[in-house]
């Protein structure tokens, strides 16, 4: 149920994105407003970062196999990651329009276009929403991913609503200067998007190169197991996200004179545990070794 209510959400997105792609173009070359064609192409890129995070879904949900004896869960992370590149590229790109706007005779804004922005910036908000919430609720990457890409298509659209609304204001009453409140707003809102794509880029590569969990959730990890009276010591424990679920391996040492079923009893008491209060792991790995009672330090 969980992976159909993430597939639905990225098929709307992606629909979504196509149709706002053909209005913002056909409007903005209509209508003479280059502030909505770069918002268009803009979500022309959006759409291939959605197709990306919709195909890594459907491909991170496959059960693991014998080339992947740890799942599939990684895809959802390089879709993240290309994701983060594409808005990165569409970052730079608003830069220099918009500095290349700066420089360019003012166009006339239409009301048209404004209404445009305006339907995009609302469409694209509702969006955002429904997929963080479902995004996180699940932890998918690719639907985090997606619905940070809408966020920054919010920015994006907010700069459109904001520039051809300050054109038409100075137009209609003689404000001087007003028709540069589209490229200086374009410029402010390419900061954001290039913020959000080092964010989604740094986190992609933390876990692609199998960065340890954030220590407050190690610290849970090493309650449950410490909770388990056998347990002697904690040797080490490593966690690591594998996409949208998390892999643990476990060090633990109980008493030598234990035999093999009372340690397998112990290991699978150790697994159960943090697996039943950590709805996220996927996999726990245990490794038993043997503690003697000389092991104790004062």
């Amino acid at each position: 149920m969980n992976n159909l209510s993430s597939l639905l959400a990225l098929w709307i997105s992606l629909i979504s994105n196509v149709v706002l792609t053909a209005l913002k173009i056909v409007v903005g070359y209509l209508f003479n407003s280059q502030v909505l064609i770069a918002d268009g192409i803009h979500n022309a890129g959006d759409v291939i970062a959605t197709f990306a995070a919709l195909t890594s879904s459907m491909v991170s949900k496959k059960p693991a196999d014998a080339d992947h004896p740890y799942g599939h869960g990684k895809a959802e992370v390089i879709a993240s990651a290309i994701v983060a590149i594409i808005l990165a590229m569409a970052a730079v790109l608003m830069v220099f329009k918009s500095v290349e706007v700066l420089f360019e005779p003012a166009a006339e804004a239409s009301i048209i276009a404004l209404i445009a922005a305006f339907i995009s910036l609302i469409w694209k908000q509702g969006l955002y929403i429904y997929c963080i919430r479902l995004g996180k609720t699940q932890r998918s990457k690719s639907l985090t991913a997606t619905a940070n890409d809408h966020l920054a298509d919010v920015y994006a659209s907010t700069a459109a609503v904001a520039g051809i609304g300050a054109t038409l204001i100075g137009e209609r009453y003689g404000i001087p200067f007003t028709q540069y409140g589209d490229p200086i707003a374009g410029m402010i809102v390419s900061y954001f998007v290039l913020k959000l794509a080092y964010e989604m880029g740094k986190e992609s590569i933390g876990i692609l190169m199998e960065k340890n969990l954030p220590s407050e959730q190690l610290i849970q990890l090493e309650d449950i197991v410490r909770s388990i009276p056998q347990v002697k010591r904690i040797d080490r424990i490593r966690a690591r996200e594998h996409g949208h679920y998390i892999l643990v391996d476990i060090r633990v040492s109980i008493s030598n004179d234990l035999t093999i079923q009372e340690g397998h009893d112990i290991s699978r008491l150790i697994k159960n545990s943090i697996k039943n209060q950590i709805q996220d792991v996927e996999e726990v790995m245990v490794h038993l070794n043997p503690w003697y009672e000389e092991n104790v330090t004062s």
